[in-house]
């Protein structure tokens, strides 16, 4: 009874603070929108194109190629500049380049749709780490961890709701209709974050240090702090694990199961929705276990069932492995942020959420191009079998931070001078 009660005290301190309503309902805004946006620009590009397979992936180059280039600059700029303000002229930045490409269309230039994505992805690595800075600032360190389970539930919650939204808006309306729905999405956005406290006032003897020697701090921070430099190693190992199964999917489908390609829509299926009962089970747990074994659960587990799904030939195992493997998704993303949140000095979130990014999609990205040239000669089970050894050896390296108490890295000698400027005015 006593441990019922606490739970629910615990719950209700958690949604009576005032920065976890405002950010989540503006997450929810923003996720109608990305969504809306990501169909619609999809199937109207396949629509003009007549299912041009080079148009699509240059929609898939749009929204990815900024994170290599913005995301690093994108959390310096979070860290000297105040995020709240950020993250609202983001998201009317990103309302106002909808409405000027809606003018394009209407002039006949149905090719500004690509930009719609790029711009969108280039804002969103400076909203990002801001949002993730804000988290820092008014968030207690108790409720990170459940903060964290809840915005990433949130965020899985879309993946089997946006693709339904953002289809019966295109298919209803067509691309104006479907472009003026994303940019109210974005507004209604920014005016949910005029609800957050106000930005934290800039120390006025702390002069702003140049921009370069600010990202480099970011990068010595990372490097010089252990648990921080684990999560580094463990991140890129991640991306290398998930990097080389990741267009092989439909191939367990038709090779190993020796089935037809339409089944592959049940394994997406069953990785989405396992993926929200991951994600809730995360809520449940986060204030009980630490991030770390959070973390390495996530990983240890992901092993198991990618290898799994390598050896398996009958059906339902491979839904089953597929299922597992979903079900953890939730517990390496929270995992991971939570240890950020929790050991980065507030003057360098931005830039640590920056250096992150790239790693894992670069890593990612290698070893995506690298799958498809090996399953050429190299057995399915074989590949699978190697994501999973990556992710075993990314839970050894995680077992490492099991030792260390998470608390805020202090900045070093070297990187002390670029925390100075927190943000500009």
């Amino acid at each position: 009874m006593l441990q019922k009660l606490n739970r629910l005290l615990s719950a209700s301190d958690f949604f009576g603070n005032k920065f976890i309503r405002v950010i989540l309902l503006s997450s929810l805004f923003l996720q109608t929108g990305v969504w809306v946006r990501n169909f619609a620009v999809l199937l109207f590009v396949m629509e003009m194109t007549n299912n041009d397979t080079v148009a699509v992936s240059l929609l898939y180059v749009a929204e990815y190629a900024p994170i290599f280039i913005f995301s690093v600059i994108g959390g310096t700029f979070a860290d000297r500049w105040r995020p709240k303000r950020t993250m609202i002229w983001c998201d009317m930045l990103s309302a106002l380049s909808l409405l000027a490409i809606l003018a394009a269309l209407l002039a006949g230039s149905w090719q500004a749709v690509f930009f719609t994505t790029l711009l969108s992805a280039i804002l969103s690595q400076f909203s990002q780490p801001s949002g993730m800075k804000l988290f820092k600032q008014h968030v207690p360190e108790a409720q990170i961890q459940t903060g964290m389970a809840m915005y990433q539930t949130l965020i899985s919650t879309f993946m089997i709701i946006g693709p339904v939204i953002g289809t019966f808006v295109f298919s209803a309306y067509g691309i104006h209709v479907s472009l003026v729905v994303v940019a109210v999405a974005f507004v209604l956005s920014a005016v949910t974050l005029l609800l957050l406290p106000a930005d934290k006032p800039r120390d006025a003897a702390s002069a702003p240090e140049p921009f370069w020697t600010e990202l480099r701090g970011g990068f010595q921070y990372v490097l010089q702090h252990q648990v921080l430099r684990l999560l580094f190693i463990a991140f890129g190992l991640g991306g290398l694990a998930v990097g080389i199964i990741q267009p092989l999917g439909i191939f367990i489908v038709v090779k190993q199961l020796s089935l037809d390609k339409e089944y592959y829509q049940w394994f997406a299926s069953t990785n989405v929705v396992a993926t929200i009962a991951g994600g809730l089970l995360v809520v449940g747990i986060s204030r009980r276990v630490s991030a770390q074994k959070i973390l390495a659960i996530g990983n240890l587990v992901s092993a198991f069932s990618v290898i799994g799904i390598g050896v398996s030939t009958y059906l339902y195992v491979s839904l089953a492995m597929q299922f597992i493997r979903g079900f953890v998704l939730p517990f390496i993303q929270v995992g991971i942020n939570s240890i950020v949140m929790k050991t980065t000095n507030e003057a360098y979130v931005g830039r640590v959420n920056g250096t992150f990014g790239p790693i894992f999609m670069g890593s990612m990205v290698l070893m995506t191009m690298l799958s498809g040239w090996a399953s050429s000669f190299v057995p399915l089970a074989v590949i699978f079998l190697i994501s999973g050894l990556l992710f075993v050896i990314a839970t050894a390296v995680i077992s490492l931070m099991f030792r260390h108490t998470l608390a805020v890295s202090a900045p070093t000698v070297d990187t002390q001078a670029a925390a100075n400027s927190e943000a500009l005015s």
